[in-house]
């Protein structure tokens, strides 16, 4: 690991001072930072703590949800507020990391990890995300864990996020803050799609720092939402497809509204509106699920090694949408979320 500068801060505008410096990173709880760093993927000049200037409460505000940047994942994750008001939020974070990591992980931090790509992490290979020009020897190479939408010349990584694909689904925003003053950023607009530029993950600017997210009510969800993980083992792994789905059902079955996120797939988190308006006035049954996942894929396209990905994920629209049907279980969440990928 290279020198750096350690920089404690005590206060929102001392961190944000730091951060003028373009090679300063804030850290947190530094779950994927130090292994970046330690890996040499990430060699910053100086790291500002920010553990200590608040940012991390977890509350309701406007009717809707307030989460600070850094609050933990754990703590979120097991909020009564969260628990009740937000299930899908609390079994997506649960179906991710570990308990330990989780009670490290930042929200903020969560949003910010980078990809998991072995090519990204490997200093003997080209990346295009880690040297941009260099190439992606994942679109010819190991790509069993790559991206099958979005993806680019470029690029095919996937953002690896549990808890961003149901803050996707729930229109999230999320609240920067830097020297300059403050912005919202839709969670839409969070994270960005490789294109020619896959080394830049995000559409911060320089010198912002993330100081909350928002989320707004989701009252009509609570009753039918699903998180389904896809992995090839239940602890301590990344999703190859996620899918957050809710929808909000009239006494007869039929659709009022509907939501859905896919993670394991794209370069951020997956979503086509399209596909949820079309599910409006349907009844909620398999036909309406597989027309929904149709809309939702199309375009997919898998480099050889992830083409399984492309029926997986058909599948697992379908399986999360006909879960969500039969009712939010709220304590089949919370168990099955104790394991999963590091945040």
């Amino acid at each position: 690991m290279n020198p750096f500068a350690f920089t404690p801060a005590t206060q929102i505008d001392a961190a944000l001072a730091a951060l003028l410096d373009p090679d300063t990173r804030p850290i947190a709880g530094g779950t994927n930072l130090l292994d970046l760093m330690k890996e040499g993927v990430m060699k910053p000049s100086g790291l500002v703590d920010i553990n200590h200037i608040g940012l991390d409460q977890v509350e309701q505000r406007d009717g809707g949800l307030l989460l600070g940047a850094l609050a933990r994942n754990a703590d979120t994750a097991y909020h009564p507020l969260v628990r009740e008001r937000y299930p899908l939020l609390s079994s997506a974070i649960l179906a991710g990391a570990s308990p330990q990591l989780r009670n490290m992980a930042s929200n903020g931090g969560n949003l910010m990890q980078r990809t998991r790509c072995v090519y990204f992490y490997d200093l003997g290979t080209a990346c295009n995300k880690r040297e941009p020009g260099t190439g992606c020897p994942a679109r010819d190479g190991l790509n069993r864990q790559h991206a099958i939408l979005g993806a680019s010349e470029s690029c095919i990584a996937t953002h690896p996020s549990d808890m961003c694909v149901a803050l996707r689904a729930l229109d999230a925003t999320v609240h920067v803050r830097s020297m300059s003053g403050e912005r919202a950023i839709p969670f839409a607009d969070f994270h960005r799609l490789p294109g020619d530029r896959p080394e830049i993950d995000n559409t911060l600017q320089p010198g912002e720092m993330i100081t909350h997210i928002s989320v707004p009510d989701a009252e009509r969800f609570i009753d039918h939402s699903a998180y389904i993980k896809v992995r090839d083992r239940l602890s301590y792994a990344f999703a190859l497809v996620s899918v957050a789905a809710a929808l909000d059902l009239d006494a007869d079955g039929t659709i009022c509204a509907a939501r859905i996120a896919l993670g394991g797939v794209a370069h951020k988190p997956w979503r086509v509106e399209a596909a949820e308006d079309a599910l409006i006035g349907k009844r909620a049954d398999e036909a309406a699920f597989v027309l929904a996942a149709d809309t939702i894929l199309q375009g997919a396209q898998g480099f050889g090694h992830n083409d399984f990905k492309l029926p997986l994920a058909h599948n697992a629209i379908v399986q999360a949408l006909t879960t969500a049907t039969r009712g939010t279980d709220h304590a089949r969440g919370l168990d099955a979320g104790t394991k999963g990928e590091p945040a």
